[in-house]
């Protein structure tokens, strides 16, 4: 007994102190990492062949006016279209889309070099900007004949990376015949 009572009187200044002491609070949660942003979309490449091919197909129709490829997703307003005005001798090409009261340019880009049309907003609805191009222009056959694809931007739209398929040259061909 007097075992514990010599233990008692060293260990109890211990206990005490032990009593009088603030509780520590409980660690703070470990906070989540702020998730990164998704790396932004790479800009495309100089090189415009490299460009995605924009979804859609080509689709041949003539009507009273004369012939009209349009490109674009089933379903939807035609991305891409190419008019043969018979009577006036003009081809339009247009793109879905509105440019505004000042109008805007219309690029092209194909293996023979680049572009640049005028256009203006059809007023149509859905809105079309179109371009009227005289029948010898020579950016009518650099489309048709690029390799594998041209591409057209138009001011204030993503740009168009179109497959040179046979309906746009056979519209060009039905306009100049």
């Amino acid at each position: 007994m007097r075992l514990f009572i010599r233990l008692l009187s060293v260990l109890a200044p211990s206990l005490a102190l032990a009593a009088c002491a603030v509780p520590q609070s409980a660690p703070a949660p470990a906070t989540s990492p702020v998730p990164s942003p998704p790396p932004a979309t790479p800009p495309l490449s100089t090189e415009w062949r490299a460009w995605p091919v924009s979804p859609g197909d080509w689709v041949y129709r003539r009507d009273e006016r004369g012939s009209l490829a349009l490109f674009g997703v089933q379903g939807s307003a035609a991305a891409l279209t190419i008019r043969c005005d018979k009577a006036r001798g003009r081809i339009y090409v247009s793109r879905v889309g509105s440019v505004g009261a000042n109008g805007g340019q219309m690029r092209l880009r194909t293996s023979f070099g680049d572009g640049v049309w005028t256009v203006r907003d059809t007023g149509g609805a859905p809105p079309y900007a179109a371009a009227d191009v005289d029948l010898a222009d020579p950016w009518l056959d650099r489309m048709a004949f690029s390799r594998g694809r041209f591409v057209v931007e138009v001011t204030g739209m993503p740009y168009l990376a179109i497959p040179a398929w046979p309906e746009f040259t056979r519209v060009i061909e039905d306009c100049r015949g």
